[in-house]
């Protein structure tokens, strides 16, 4: 009862039941604190492994054309997504038997916060995680522009180990992009994915199929065995 007297005055917030946030005076107007500061102690407190993830990885890493709206966080459990003030947090689910061989840290990093450290992914995870969940960061553009900004920093032997763990298809789409944004050694290391494929995909499977599709009239990348059915358009 105690607890519930103090968050009606906004001096506590609950993101889960029996977890509790003290709000400062300056997380009251928005209702919580950034989800950086707590987010870790939240997971540990559920019990489950985590990473930052998506679009609020990519800004960590130095995308500037990313506005972070949405605190994305991968999981290996389904979670519902829920907001907290201002904040709204986002739980993206991921296969526990892909989560537990990527999950590793030094394929992680560190998000750094007045209150601890939260998991954040690696570089090159973020640039797979994009690939894979691309209608979570803006689509393919969105994903593109993230690989502008990040492609040129990747490692190129850690892209190709993580690459193994993921859709083949998300490799290609991830391999043509770093090829379009011209960071040709990273995208180099993922060609093998392309000459294992035995399908050709579309760069964007989240456009409907339209008539030009259906009679091969979209041009096709054979190197990568994609279909470019939607135009790369980024800022530069």
């Amino acid at each position: 009862m105690a607890l519930m007297r103090q968050a009606k005055k906004h001096r506590l917030a609950s993101p889960r039941r029996g977890f509790y946030l003290i709000l400062r005076p300056e997380d009251r107007a928005i209702g919580a604190p950034d989800p950086a500061r707590w987010i870790d102690h939240l997971m540990k407190y559920l019990k489950l492994d985590y990473r930052v993830a998506l679009l609020r990885a990519a800004a960590f890493h130095g995308a500037t054309h990313q506005a972070s709206m949405v605190f994305q966080v991968i999981v290996p459990r389904q979670m519902r997504s829920f907001e907290m003030g201002r904040h709204r947090l986002e739980f993206v689910y991921q296969t526990p038997s892909v989560f537990a061989k990527v999950n590793r840290p030094d394929w992680l990093s560190s998000l750094k916060s007045e209150a601890g450290f939260a998991q954040v992914a690696g570089i090159e995870l973020t640039l797979l995680d994009c690939a894979r969940y691309f209608h979570k960061t803006g689509g393919i553009n969105g994903v593109a522009q993230i690989v502008k900004d990040l492609g040129g920093k990747a490692r190129a032997n850690t892209l190709a180990k993580l690459g193994w763990h993921y859709e083949n298809s998300s490799v290609r789409r991830l391999g043509y992009l770093l090829e379009c944004m011209r960071h040709a050694r990273q995208a180099d290391a993922l060609r093998p994915f392309a000459r294992k494929a035995k399908t050709t995909v579309l760069l964007d499977p989240s456009a409907k199929p339209l008539i030009e599709e259906l009679s091969g009239l979209h041009e096709k990348e054979p190197r990568w065995k994609l279909i470019l059915n939607e135009p790369v358009e980024i800022d530069f």
